[in-house]
């Protein structure tokens, strides 16, 4: 079994519908490990997104992160890093709508930034993800087979 970080970005948080919508589909399609409710501070945010430092967005979207609440969740489940990457859809909104019109960025998606969650794109992001959201989570203690 895989595990992978989601994360439910701000605006999301605010639309109680859609945060509901998002948190049944969730646990309809996988073991949720862990969750909570995170203040994504400034900094937190640039450590997060380091990756895309010196990227035109990387200001507007680490700005963006902390301007509210946002909710991490820990997912588990066979494939679980492509499944959620699939459910979320195609990262650009617009082309979500098009090309993936039932997907959550599809649905709940604004903009680019504010394209409503956030996956891992691989085992190793997941992990380092993970370790900066769930400090205190042991990945050592996941069964592989649940």
């Amino acid at each position: 079994m895989e595990i992978t970080l989601a994360l439910i970005k701000p605006h999301v948080m605010r639309n109680t519908i859609a945060f509901a919508a998002i948190k049944q589909l969730i646990k309809d399609n996988f073991t949720i490990l862990d969750s909570k409710e995170v203040y994504i501070t400034k900094g937190l945010s640039e450590l997060f997104y380091a990756e895309h430092k010196g990227k035109f967005f990387y200001n507007r979207l680490t700005t963006f992160m902390a301007s509210g609440p946002c909710y991490a969740l820990i997912l588990q489940s066979k494939d679980c890093i492509a499944k959620w990457r699939a459910l979320m859809g195609p990262t650009k909104v617009f082309k979500a709508v098009h090309a993936h019109p039932g997907c959550i960025r599809a649905l709940y998606g604004l903009s680019d930034t504010r394209n409503a969650c956030h996956g891992s794109d691989s085992k190793t992001a997941a992990l380092k993800e993970i370790a900066i959201l769930f400090p205190d989570f042991i990945k050592d203690n996941v069964s592989e087979n649940s």
